[in-house]
Protein backbone atom coordinates (compact mmCIF):
# COMPACT_ATOMS: atom_id res chain seq x y z
CA UNK A 1 0.00 0.00 0.00
CA UNK A 2 1.38 2.91 -0.87
CA UNK A 3 2.02 6.35 1.71
CA UNK A 4 -0.70 7.96 0.29
CA UNK A 5 -3.20 5.12 0.59
CA UNK A 6 -1.86 4.87 4.18
CA UNK A 7 -2.65 8.60 4.50
CA UNK A 8 -6.32 7.96 3.90
CA UNK A 9 -7.21 4.77 4.91
CA UNK A 10 -6.90 6.67 8.45
CA UNK A 11 -9.05 8.89 8.09
CA UNK A 12 -12.92 8.80 9.92
CA UNK A 13 -15.36 7.05 7.43
CA UNK A 14 -17.67 9.74 6.45
CA UNK A 15 -15.02 12.53 7.06
CA UNK A 16 -14.34 14.71 3.62
CA UNK A 17 -10.77 15.44 5.25
CA UNK A 18 -9.77 15.71 8.39
CA UNK A 19 -8.09 18.41 10.98
CA UNK A 20 -4.55 17.01 10.27
CA UNK A 21 -4.47 16.77 6.58
CA UNK A 22 -2.58 19.24 5.10
CA UNK A 23 -2.19 20.82 1.31
CA UNK A 24 0.96 22.19 0.12
CA UNK A 25 -0.02 24.87 -2.61
CA UNK A 26 2.54 25.88 -5.00
CA UNK A 27 1.23 28.92 -7.21
CA UNK A 28 2.99 32.15 -7.69
CA UNK A 29 0.34 34.19 -8.63
CA UNK A 30 -1.32 35.35 -5.41
CA UNK A 31 -4.80 36.15 -7.12
CA UNK A 32 -5.03 32.78 -8.18
CA UNK A 33 -3.63 30.70 -4.58
CA UNK A 34 -5.51 33.15 -2.66
CA UNK A 35 -8.67 32.45 -4.25
CA UNK A 36 -7.89 28.79 -4.17
CA UNK A 37 -7.09 28.52 -0.85
CA UNK A 38 -10.45 30.03 0.51
CA UNK A 39 -12.37 28.44 -1.59
CA UNK A 40 -10.64 24.78 -0.21
CA UNK A 41 -10.35 25.57 3.09
CA UNK A 42 -13.92 26.98 3.04
CA UNK A 43 -15.64 23.34 1.44
CA UNK A 44 -13.27 21.15 2.98
CA UNK A 45 -11.45 20.36 6.56
CA UNK A 46 -8.16 20.25 5.03
CA UNK A 47 -5.43 23.11 5.83
CA UNK A 48 -3.96 24.54 3.11
CA UNK A 49 -0.05 26.31 3.28
CA UNK A 50 1.20 28.29 0.05
CA UNK A 51 4.17 28.73 -1.37
CA UNK A 52 5.16 30.82 -4.73
CA UNK A 53 8.19 29.46 -5.68
CA UNK A 54 10.07 26.21 -6.09
CA UNK A 55 12.35 27.02 -4.01
CA UNK A 56 10.09 27.50 -1.01
CA UNK A 57 8.31 24.35 -1.50
CA UNK A 58 12.05 22.67 -1.71
CA UNK A 59 12.70 24.47 1.67
CA UNK A 60 9.17 23.44 3.28
CA UNK A 61 9.37 20.05 1.97
CA UNK A 62 12.53 19.13 3.69
CA UNK A 63 10.85 19.75 7.33
CA UNK A 64 7.18 19.23 6.73
CA UNK A 65 5.68 16.38 4.45
CA UNK A 66 2.03 16.90 3.15
CA UNK A 67 -0.80 15.15 3.00
CA UNK A 68 -1.17 16.24 -0.73
CA UNK A 69 0.33 18.75 -3.46
CA UNK A 70 -1.67 21.19 -5.57
CA UNK A 71 0.92 22.88 -7.88
CA UNK A 72 0.90 24.73 -11.23
CA UNK A 73 3.38 23.02 -14.09
CA UNK A 74 5.52 26.44 -14.49
CA UNK A 75 6.56 28.44 -11.61
CA UNK A 76 9.37 31.59 -12.22
CA UNK A 77 12.37 29.22 -10.76
CA UNK A 78 11.21 26.10 -12.07
CA UNK A 79 9.86 26.78 -15.69
CA UNK A 80 10.20 23.24 -16.91
CA UNK A 81 7.78 21.58 -14.32
CA UNK A 82 10.70 20.43 -12.01
CA UNK A 83 8.14 21.05 -9.34
CA UNK A 84 6.74 17.52 -10.31
CA UNK A 85 9.88 15.99 -10.20
CA UNK A 86 10.52 17.39 -6.32
CA UNK A 87 6.99 15.83 -5.81
CA UNK A 88 7.61 12.99 -7.13
CA UNK A 89 11.38 12.02 -5.52
CA UNK A 90 8.94 13.44 -1.96
CA UNK A 91 6.59 10.75 -2.91
CA UNK A 92 3.44 13.49 -2.03
CA UNK A 93 0.30 12.73 -4.04
CA UNK A 94 -0.03 15.74 -6.57
CA UNK A 95 -3.06 17.66 -8.18
CA UNK A 96 -1.45 19.86 -11.32
CA UNK A 97 -3.04 22.81 -12.51
CA UNK A 98 -1.36 23.65 -16.27
CA UNK A 99 -2.56 26.78 -18.11
CA UNK A 100 -2.00 24.32 -21.25
CA UNK A 101 -2.10 21.14 -22.48
CA UNK A 102 0.38 19.25 -24.16
CA UNK A 103 2.67 16.05 -24.93
CA UNK A 104 4.90 17.08 -22.50
CA UNK A 105 2.42 18.13 -19.67
CA UNK A 106 0.49 14.30 -20.17
CA UNK A 107 4.26 13.50 -20.12
CA UNK A 108 4.43 15.11 -16.68
CA UNK A 109 1.01 14.30 -15.82
CA UNK A 110 1.93 10.66 -15.80
CA UNK A 111 4.09 10.70 -12.93
CA UNK A 112 3.10 7.88 -10.44
CA UNK A 113 2.04 10.55 -7.62
CA UNK A 114 0.05 12.48 -10.25
CA UNK A 115 -3.81 12.11 -9.03
CA UNK A 116 -5.19 14.17 -11.73
CA UNK A 117 -4.68 17.51 -14.03
CA UNK A 118 -6.66 20.25 -14.69
CA UNK A 119 -6.46 23.65 -17.33
CA UNK A 120 -6.26 26.81 -15.59
CA UNK A 121 -9.05 28.87 -18.06
CA UNK A 122 -11.63 25.85 -18.10
CA UNK A 123 -14.86 27.46 -16.44
CA UNK A 124 -15.15 24.88 -13.46
CA UNK A 125 -11.50 23.92 -13.00
CA UNK A 126 -11.69 25.00 -9.13
CA UNK A 127 -14.86 22.84 -8.72
CA UNK A 128 -13.39 20.11 -10.31
CA UNK A 129 -10.00 20.86 -7.83
CA UNK A 130 -12.33 21.06 -5.05
CA UNK A 131 -14.51 17.44 -5.82
CA UNK A 132 -11.17 15.84 -6.43
CA UNK A 133 -9.55 16.84 -3.16
CA UNK A 134 -12.75 16.15 -1.13
CA UNK A 135 -12.78 12.58 -2.44
CA UNK A 136 -9.40 11.94 -2.42
CA UNK A 137 -9.35 12.91 1.18
CA UNK A 138 -12.76 11.22 2.10
CA UNK A 139 -12.61 8.60 4.72
CA UNK A 140 -15.23 7.23 3.47
CA UNK A 141 -13.42 5.79 -0.06
CA UNK A 142 -15.30 3.86 -2.72
CA UNK A 143 -14.61 0.41 -3.29
CA UNK A 144 -13.83 -0.98 -7.16
CA UNK A 145 -13.79 -4.50 -7.93
CA UNK A 146 -11.38 -5.40 -10.72
CA UNK A 147 -12.02 -8.76 -12.38
CA UNK A 148 -9.72 -10.36 -14.89
CA UNK A 149 -8.00 -14.05 -14.76
CA UNK A 150 -4.43 -12.09 -15.86
CA UNK A 151 -2.89 -10.77 -12.69
CA UNK A 152 -0.62 -8.34 -14.64
CA UNK A 153 -3.65 -6.60 -15.84
CA UNK A 154 -5.16 -6.43 -12.20
CA UNK A 155 -2.18 -4.69 -10.95
CA UNK A 156 -2.25 -2.05 -14.52
CA UNK A 157 -5.68 -1.03 -13.34
CA UNK A 158 -4.84 -1.08 -9.54
CA UNK A 159 -1.48 0.97 -9.75
CA UNK A 160 -4.13 3.52 -11.71
CA UNK A 161 -6.80 3.40 -8.83
CA UNK A 162 -4.36 3.11 -6.05
CA UNK A 163 -3.02 7.30 -7.30
CA UNK A 164 -6.95 7.69 -6.65
CA UNK A 165 -7.68 7.23 -3.05
CA UNK A 166 -10.24 3.95 -3.91
CA UNK A 167 -10.84 1.04 -1.71
CA UNK A 168 -9.73 -1.87 -4.41
CA UNK A 169 -10.77 -5.48 -4.75
CA UNK A 170 -9.60 -8.08 -7.30
CA UNK A 171 -11.15 -11.34 -8.49
CA UNK A 172 -9.14 -13.60 -10.88
CA UNK A 173 -12.85 -15.38 -12.34
CA UNK A 174 -16.40 -14.39 -12.47
CA UNK A 175 -17.43 -16.45 -9.96
CA UNK A 176 -15.05 -14.98 -7.38
CA UNK A 177 -16.56 -11.19 -8.27
CA UNK A 178 -19.88 -12.93 -7.37
CA UNK A 179 -18.51 -13.79 -4.33
CA UNK A 180 -16.55 -10.92 -3.18
CA UNK A 181 -19.79 -8.51 -4.56
CA UNK A 182 -22.04 -10.73 -1.75
CA UNK A 183 -19.90 -10.53 0.61
CA UNK A 184 -18.24 -7.08 1.11
CA UNK A 185 -21.41 -5.47 0.56
CA UNK A 186 -19.86 -1.95 -0.05
CA UNK A 187 -18.32 -2.66 -3.60
CA UNK A 188 -19.61 0.53 -5.97
CA UNK A 189 -18.05 -0.01 -9.50
CA UNK A 190 -16.80 -3.26 -11.31
CA UNK A 191 -14.10 -3.47 -13.53
CA UNK A 192 -14.39 -6.38 -15.85
CA UNK A 193 -12.97 -7.46 -18.81
CA UNK A 194 -14.71 -10.01 -21.26
CA UNK A 195 -13.19 -12.75 -22.40
CA UNK A 196 -12.46 -15.32 -18.73
CA UNK A 197 -12.35 -18.77 -18.07
CA UNK A 198 -15.24 -19.43 -16.41
CA UNK A 199 -18.00 -16.67 -17.85
CA UNK A 200 -17.16 -13.89 -20.33
CA UNK A 201 -17.59 -10.17 -18.88
CA UNK A 202 -21.54 -10.13 -21.01
CA UNK A 203 -22.81 -12.97 -18.65
CA UNK A 204 -21.15 -11.51 -15.17
CA UNK A 205 -22.55 -8.36 -16.24
CA UNK A 206 -25.84 -9.65 -16.70
CA UNK A 207 -25.22 -11.80 -13.16
CA UNK A 208 -25.03 -8.45 -11.21
CA UNK A 209 -27.87 -6.70 -12.88
CA UNK A 210 -29.90 -9.20 -11.63
CA UNK A 211 -28.87 -8.65 -8.03
CA UNK A 212 -27.72 -5.09 -8.00
CA UNK A 213 -29.46 -1.97 -10.33
CA UNK A 214 -27.12 0.73 -11.84
CA UNK A 215 -27.91 3.13 -8.88
CA UNK A 216 -25.82 0.98 -7.12
CA UNK A 217 -23.27 -0.78 -8.78
CA UNK A 218 -21.70 0.47 -11.83
CA UNK A 219 -19.85 -1.20 -14.68
CA UNK A 220 -17.24 -1.11 -16.56
CA UNK A 221 -15.66 -3.41 -19.68
CA UNK A 222 -12.70 -3.57 -20.80
CA UNK A 223 -11.53 -5.73 -23.74
CA UNK A 224 -8.55 -5.72 -25.75
CA UNK A 225 -10.19 -7.71 -28.68
CA UNK A 226 -10.34 -6.00 -31.91
CA UNK A 227 -14.12 -6.65 -32.75
CA UNK A 228 -16.39 -3.78 -32.11
CA UNK A 229 -19.40 -5.35 -31.17
CA UNK A 230 -18.04 -6.10 -27.62
CA UNK A 231 -18.88 -2.53 -26.06
CA UNK A 232 -22.74 -2.74 -27.20
CA UNK A 233 -23.02 -6.82 -26.18
CA UNK A 234 -21.48 -5.55 -22.22
CA UNK A 235 -23.98 -1.62 -22.37
CA UNK A 236 -27.03 -4.06 -23.57
CA UNK A 237 -26.22 -6.32 -20.64
CA UNK A 238 -26.26 -3.61 -18.68
CA UNK A 239 -22.42 -2.45 -18.15
CA UNK A 240 -22.36 1.70 -17.49
CA UNK A 241 -19.47 1.74 -19.98
CA UNK A 242 -16.65 0.57 -22.04
CA UNK A 243 -12.88 0.31 -22.62
CA UNK A 244 -11.08 -1.19 -25.19
CA UNK A 245 -7.53 -1.64 -24.35
CA UNK A 246 -4.39 -1.10 -24.50
CA UNK A 247 -5.93 2.15 -22.76
CA UNK A 248 -4.90 5.39 -21.71
CA UNK A 249 -4.73 5.90 -17.93
CA UNK A 250 -5.73 9.20 -18.49
CA UNK A 251 -9.13 7.67 -20.38
CA UNK A 252 -9.75 5.06 -17.38
CA UNK A 253 -9.39 7.70 -14.66
CA UNK A 254 -11.80 9.59 -16.09
CA UNK A 255 -14.22 6.66 -16.64
CA UNK A 256 -14.01 5.75 -13.71
CA UNK A 257 -14.18 9.11 -11.90
CA UNK A 258 -17.54 10.03 -14.14
CA UNK A 259 -19.09 6.78 -12.73
CA UNK A 260 -18.10 7.42 -9.01
CA UNK A 261 -19.83 10.94 -9.89
CA UNK A 262 -22.63 9.71 -11.38
CA UNK A 263 -22.97 7.21 -8.65
CA UNK A 264 -22.74 10.07 -6.08
CA UNK A 265 -25.06 12.15 -7.41
CA UNK A 266 -27.75 9.65 -7.64
CA UNK A 267 -27.76 9.25 -4.02
CA UNK A 268 -28.00 12.80 -2.78
CA UNK A 269 -30.87 13.08 -5.33
CA UNK A 270 -31.92 10.24 -3.33
CA UNK A 271 -31.73 11.81 -0.11
CA UNK A 272 -33.58 15.18 -1.28
CA UNK A 273 -36.38 12.73 -2.08
CA UNK A 274 -36.72 11.03 0.79
CA UNK A 275 -36.10 13.94 3.61
CA UNK A 276 -38.22 16.62 4.98
CA UNK A 277 -36.15 19.73 4.01
CA UNK A 278 -36.64 21.05 7.68
CA UNK A 279 -35.99 18.26 9.72
CA UNK A 280 -33.31 15.82 7.45
CA UNK A 281 -35.51 13.21 8.94
CA UNK A 282 -37.72 11.08 6.48
CA UNK A 283 -40.66 12.40 5.02
CA UNK A 284 -43.99 11.07 4.73
CA UNK A 285 -43.69 8.80 1.23
CA UNK A 286 -39.79 7.63 2.22
CA UNK A 287 -41.22 6.39 6.14
CA UNK A 288 -44.14 4.56 4.48
CA UNK A 289 -41.75 3.01 1.90
CA UNK A 290 -39.09 1.79 4.04
CA UNK A 291 -41.48 0.92 7.45
CA UNK A 292 -43.21 -1.15 4.92
CA UNK A 293 -39.95 -3.46 4.05
CA UNK A 294 -38.77 -3.19 7.82
CA UNK A 295 -42.15 -4.66 9.22
CA UNK A 296 -42.13 -7.27 6.43
CA UNK A 297 -38.51 -8.28 7.32
CA UNK A 298 -39.14 -8.01 11.65
CA UNK A 299 -42.38 -10.06 10.98
CA UNK A 300 -40.53 -12.38 8.86
CA UNK A 301 -38.31 -12.88 11.88
CA UNK A 302 -40.56 -13.21 14.53
CA UNK A 303 -39.75 -9.70 15.73
CA UNK A 304 -42.03 -7.78 17.75
CA UNK A 305 -42.67 -3.81 17.14
CA UNK A 306 -44.56 -0.72 18.28
CA UNK A 307 -45.25 2.47 16.26
CA UNK A 308 -45.67 5.74 17.54
CA UNK A 309 -46.98 9.24 16.81
CA UNK A 310 -45.58 12.41 18.60
CA UNK A 311 -47.18 15.82 18.45
CA UNK A 312 -45.54 18.66 19.58
CA UNK A 313 -47.90 20.54 22.40
CA UNK A 314 -49.40 23.71 21.71
CA UNK A 315 -47.42 24.42 19.00
CA UNK A 316 -49.88 26.53 17.08
CA UNK A 317 -48.93 29.13 20.08
CA UNK A 318 -45.27 29.09 19.44
CA UNK A 319 -46.16 30.17 15.93
CA UNK A 320 -48.70 32.84 16.56
CA UNK A 321 -46.32 34.41 19.51
CA UNK A 322 -42.70 34.23 18.25
CA UNK A 323 -43.46 33.77 14.25
CA UNK A 324 -42.60 30.89 12.10
CA UNK A 325 -38.92 30.76 11.98
CA UNK A 326 -39.58 29.93 15.80
CA UNK A 327 -41.55 27.76 15.09
CA UNK A 328 -39.37 25.60 12.78
CA UNK A 329 -36.35 25.85 15.54
CA UNK A 330 -38.30 24.35 17.61
CA UNK A 331 -40.02 21.25 15.17
CA UNK A 332 -35.55 21.55 14.04
CA UNK A 333 -34.73 20.92 17.91
CA UNK A 334 -37.70 18.35 18.12
CA UNK A 335 -36.60 16.54 15.34
CA UNK A 336 -33.04 16.24 16.43
CA UNK A 337 -33.59 14.53 19.86
CA UNK A 338 -35.61 12.26 18.87
CA UNK A 339 -33.48 10.85 15.95
CA UNK A 340 -30.99 11.22 18.75
CA UNK A 341 -32.71 8.66 21.06
CA UNK A 342 -34.25 6.28 19.59
CA UNK A 343 -31.87 3.35 19.14
CA UNK A 344 -29.82 2.49 15.58
CA UNK A 345 -31.16 -0.67 14.50
CA UNK A 346 -34.90 -1.53 13.47
CA UNK A 347 -35.76 1.39 14.37
CA UNK A 348 -36.98 4.25 11.81
CA UNK A 349 -38.10 7.98 12.53
CA UNK A 350 -40.04 10.55 9.75
CA UNK A 351 -42.36 13.90 9.88
CA UNK A 352 -45.66 12.93 8.97
CA UNK A 353 -46.29 16.81 8.50
CA UNK A 354 -46.71 20.04 10.57
CA UNK A 355 -45.52 19.01 13.99
CA UNK A 356 -45.81 15.70 13.87
CA UNK A 357 -43.80 13.17 13.92
CA UNK A 358 -43.83 8.87 13.59
CA UNK A 359 -41.39 6.85 14.85
CA UNK A 360 -41.43 2.76 14.15
CA UNK A 361 -39.58 0.76 17.08
CA UNK A 362 -39.10 -2.80 15.71
CA UNK A 363 -37.08 -5.63 17.35
CA UNK A 364 -37.74 -4.44 21.29
CA UNK A 365 -40.88 -5.33 23.64
CA UNK A 366 -43.24 -2.98 24.03
CA UNK A 367 -42.27 -2.17 27.28
CA UNK A 368 -39.05 -1.44 25.87
CA UNK A 369 -41.14 0.87 23.03
CA UNK A 370 -42.37 2.46 25.87
CA UNK A 371 -39.31 3.40 27.54
CA UNK A 372 -38.02 4.91 24.46
CA UNK A 373 -40.83 7.07 24.05
CA UNK A 374 -40.59 8.33 27.65
CA UNK A 375 -36.93 9.40 26.77
CA UNK A 376 -38.02 10.87 23.60
CA UNK A 377 -40.55 12.73 25.54
CA UNK A 378 -38.50 13.53 28.70
CA UNK A 379 -35.55 14.67 26.39
CA UNK A 380 -37.62 17.02 24.16
CA UNK A 381 -39.04 18.91 27.69
CA UNK A 382 -35.67 19.17 28.86
CA UNK A 383 -34.34 20.74 25.48
CA UNK A 384 -34.28 24.58 25.11
CA UNK A 385 -34.48 26.48 21.65
CA UNK A 386 -32.98 29.93 21.72
CA UNK A 387 -34.44 32.37 19.10
CA UNK A 388 -34.52 36.32 19.07
CA UNK A 389 -32.50 35.88 22.74
CA UNK A 390 -36.03 34.31 24.06
CA UNK A 391 -35.62 30.89 25.80
CA UNK A 392 -38.21 28.63 23.79
CA UNK A 393 -39.66 24.79 25.70
CA UNK A 394 -41.61 22.96 24.83
CA UNK A 395 -43.29 19.82 25.52
CA UNK A 396 -44.72 16.26 23.30
CA UNK A 397 -47.38 14.13 23.61
CA UNK A 398 -46.51 10.49 22.65
CA UNK A 399 -49.17 7.75 21.11
CA UNK A 400 -47.55 4.07 20.88
CA UNK A 401 -49.30 1.06 19.65
CA UNK A 402 -48.58 -2.74 19.44
CA UNK A 403 -47.95 -3.96 15.75
CA UNK A 404 -50.59 -6.12 14.21
CA UNK A 405 -48.74 -7.71 11.92
CA UNK A 406 -51.65 -9.04 10.52
CA UNK A 407 -52.99 -5.35 9.70
CA UNK A 408 -52.38 -2.78 7.56
CA UNK A 409 -49.38 0.07 7.96
CA UNK A 410 -52.35 2.70 8.08
CA UNK A 411 -54.53 0.83 10.74
CA UNK A 412 -51.48 0.44 12.79
CA UNK A 413 -51.02 4.22 12.52
CA UNK A 414 -54.83 4.94 13.33
CA UNK A 415 -54.44 3.15 16.58
CA UNK A 416 -51.07 4.96 17.56
CA UNK A 417 -53.26 8.26 16.86
CA UNK A 418 -55.80 7.24 19.04
CA UNK A 419 -53.18 6.84 21.91
CA UNK A 420 -52.28 10.15 21.05
CA UNK A 421 -55.75 11.62 21.36
CA UNK A 422 -55.88 9.94 24.40
CA UNK A 423 -51.98 11.30 25.96
CA UNK A 424 -53.57 15.00 24.72
CA UNK A 425 -56.86 14.42 26.46
CA UNK A 426 -55.38 13.36 29.66
CA UNK A 427 -53.15 16.88 29.74
CA UNK A 428 -50.05 16.31 27.18
CA UNK A 429 -46.61 15.79 27.81
CA UNK A 430 -47.16 11.90 28.46
CA UNK A 431 -46.97 9.23 26.49
CA UNK A 432 -49.97 6.74 26.31
CA UNK A 433 -49.97 3.43 24.76
CA UNK A 434 -52.31 0.34 23.68
CA UNK A 435 -49.76 -2.08 25.55
CA UNK A 436 -51.59 -1.30 28.94
CA UNK A 437 -54.96 -2.43 27.92
CA UNK A 438 -53.58 -5.86 26.37
CA UNK A 439 -52.48 -6.18 29.94
CA UNK A 440 -55.39 -6.33 31.32
CA UNK A 441 -57.58 -8.08 29.18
Amino acid sequence: MSRFRQLFRNASPGETGSASCSIMLIEDSAAMALMLKSRIEAETRVRVDWYKTYAEAKQALDTTLPTLALTGMNLPDAPDGEIVDLLQEADVPTILFTAMLNRKVRERAGATNVIDYFIKDATDTVDQIIRTIQRVTDGDVSSILIVDDTASARKSLAEILDRQNYRIHEASSGREALQILETAGDIRLVITDYHMADMNGQQLTQEIRAKYPPEQIRIIGISASSDPFLSAALLKAGASDFVYSPFVAEEVRCRIGGNIETLNQIKRLQYLAERDFLTGLYNRRAFFERAHAQIAALRAKGRTASLAILDIDHFKKVNDTYGHDAGDAVIRAVAKVTQNELPETECLAGRLGGEEFVMLLGGMTNDEAIDVCEDVREAIADAAVMHDKTLLKVTASVGVAVMQFDESLDNNLNAADQMLYMAKDQGRNRVCADAVFYRTT
